[in-house]
């Protein structure tokens, strides 16, 4: 008899998992024990043991897609077997072309009059279709949708099944998409440099020729480029009259196309200074761009100096009127004062790019979003001292095996901080708040997509040559888009530092679920008081943004103070 096979829960916090590989076909012998799958988690990649004896008859979740807990991923059997039975008795667990499909409705259909409710559209059977769709992946634990950034093939193309069908960019990277189907590409669903949801329909791979209308018709994929009637577009042809628009300006029953009485408001010309060169001399785009308002400018001036500048001056009896008088002064103190200066228009114009939002920039906009309108931010600063940290650092970069800069050292005061400050080492989970004995420091690192966050695991522990070459190497991951989850997973406590950009100081947003985030400034060189003499000395500003669900201001102050007292006398480190 058929057996179903369920995605297992195999951590507490897990909802669902992402099959990473398949060990078995369809139509293998399995035996108990034997590796079917590895299963991707939140938390890691593990493998999955087959508890059942027969043959693998279907296989409900494909490499690279996710599946809910408990819900069906595999049926075994005794070969040739009907296991539709099986599939049937687990509800919603029945194959995607089991299921019936809904019409679509009629985009343009008039109102009908009230009528008895039709019967659902029969099924539509697809199993004897020579074709298979291929399905937008799940290719990080946070991805929700990705964008086909390229096409490597196009229709009517020769598919292998370890081709590369597209690349495809995902909150985290750009990855590649492996179709696991031979045959034709028969259908493209998804454009370069459009998003697709999780699980969407992309393509279509099959024998070419095949009628592929019932596949999308089950699967609810837009419908083929082409196929149906196009709807009518309101665009004006560019070459539309003038007298349409609805214009208030002094020009607007000039004659002209709607491109260039776009451009010519866009750049402030007047199109009454606009010569046409159209029929009719109607002004067309050419005509504006082409258009310099020094000659209508030039002609206005040879104008105005060509008037009578003087007015017939009226006297009686030989005697100049008081107005002519004040006239006539006024223009010899102009006269005296220098010539009128007229400053032609300036013609300029606006300009922007648009560009699509990365699916890395969408999630550090949620979560982030999500931190500052949750999380009640509140921000204590403190000087540090840095005299001592300068020369410590210099000694033992002397001996260290890798460079130790100050990010390091601040790395390693803040993690034994921690361990004498637990409230800031906690997590805030909603009914309850965890209160973390280890210690993991997430390091925001900045990429040229956004902002990544790898963690050095169980800080405290380490030495600062240790802690140096992991945020190196993270680092260096991070630019060449290597990262993976397990390096930027579980963290305690996050620091961001700006420093290296002289940043004298400033504020960060808390990395949840963490309860704090200290920002670290750049070393000043500033007068200080030491022993009441004022002598030259180098600060650094450091502030922690904490949620005061989980931490109060006197708590925070408390672990900034032995933060400073650390580096101010960075031989306690080594204790």
């Amino acid at each position: 008899m058929a057996e179903v096979v369920k995605m297992p829960k195999m951590s507490d916090t897990m909802t669902e998992g992402v099959i990473a590989k398949w060990h078995k076909k369809v139509g293998d012998k399995v035996k108990s024990g034997d590796l079917m799958a590895e299963i991707e988690t939140d938390k890691a990649t593990m493998d999955f043991e087959s508890y059942q004896e027969g043959t693998l008859l279907y296989i409900g979740a494909e490499e690279g897609k996710a599946a809910p807990v408990d819900s069906v991923i595999a049926v075994i059997g005794n070969e040739g077997e009907d296991y539709k039975a099986a599939l049937n008795s687990e509800s919603g667990s029945a194959p995607a072309e089991e299921k019936k499909a809904e019409p679509a409705p009629q985009a343009n259909a008039a109102p009908a009059a009230p009528a008895a409710e039709k019967p659902a559209a029969p099924a539509v059977d697809t199993s004897n279709i020579p074709a298979a769709v291929i399905r937008m992946p799940l290719l990080s634990d946070t991805m929700t949708e990705g964008v086909i950034n390229k096409w490597n093939f196009k229709v009517g193309d020769k598919v292998k099944s370890d081709d590369s069908l597209a690349d495809v960019e995902t909150d985290k990277a750009t990855m590649e998409v492996v179709g696991y189907e031979e045959g034709t590409l028969l259908y493209i669903g998804v454009k370069e440099g459009e998003a697709a949801k999780v699980n969407d329909i992309i393509a279509i791979v099959g024998k070419e020729g095949t009628d592929i209308t019932p596949l999308l018709q089950s699967g609810s994929a837009p419908a083929p480029q082409g196929g149906g009637e196009q709807p009518a577009t309101n665009e004006a042809p560019a070459e539309a009259s003038a007298e349409s628009q609805s214009s208030t300006e002094d020009d607007s029953r000039v004659k002209a196309s709607p491109l260039a009485r776009k451009i010519a408001k866009d750049k402030g010309i007047n199109l009454n200074d606009v010569k046409g060169s159209a029929e009719g001399g109607r002004i067309v785009k050419k005509d504006v761009e082409s258009f310099t308002p020094s000659a209508k400018l030039a002609q206005n001036t040879d104008g105005q100096k060509a008037a009578p500048a003087q007015q017939p001056m009226s006297a009686s009896l030989g005697e100049i009127q008081k107005e002519e008088a004040a006239s006539a002064k006024a223009k010899e103190a102009a006269a005296k004062a220098g010539p009128t200066i007229t400053l032609s228009p300036f013609v300029g114009e606006e300009k922007f790019t648009e560009k699509p939002v990365t699916q890395m920039r969408k999630v550090i906009a949620k979560r982030l979003s999500e931190s500052l309108f949750t999380a009640p931010h509140f921000f204590v600063t403190m000087s540090i001292d840095m005299d001592a940290a300068i020369e410590a650092r210099g000694k033992m970069n002397e001996v260290s095996p890798v460079k130790i800069s100050f990010n390091d050292l601040v790395v390693k005061a803040c993690a034994v901080a921690l361990k004498q400050h637990p409230a800031i080492n906690s997590s805030w989970l909603g009914d309850k708040i965890r209160f973390n004995e280890h210690v993991n420091i997430g390091i925001a690192v900045a990429v040229d997509e956004g902002l990544l966050v790898p963690v050095v695991r169980f800080a405290d522990g380490k030495s600062l040559s240790r802690i140096s070459a992991e945020v190196k190497e993270f680092a260096k991951k991070a630019k060449d888009k290597k990262l993976q989850p397990s390096d930027w997973e579980g963290s305690t406590f996050t620091i961001s530092n700006l420093g290296m950009f002289g940043v004298e100081e400033f504020t960060a947003i808390i990395n949840s679920p963490d309860s704090c985030i200290l920002a670290v400034s750049g070393i000043q060189a500033v007068p200080v008081v030491k022993n009441g003499a004022v002598v030259p000395g180098n600060i650094m500003k450091v502030t922690l943004s904490a949620d005061h669900r989980t931490v109060d201001g006197a708590t925070a102050a408390s672990f900034l103070q032995t933060l400073k007292a650390l580096l101010e006398e960075p031989v306690r480190l080594l204790i």
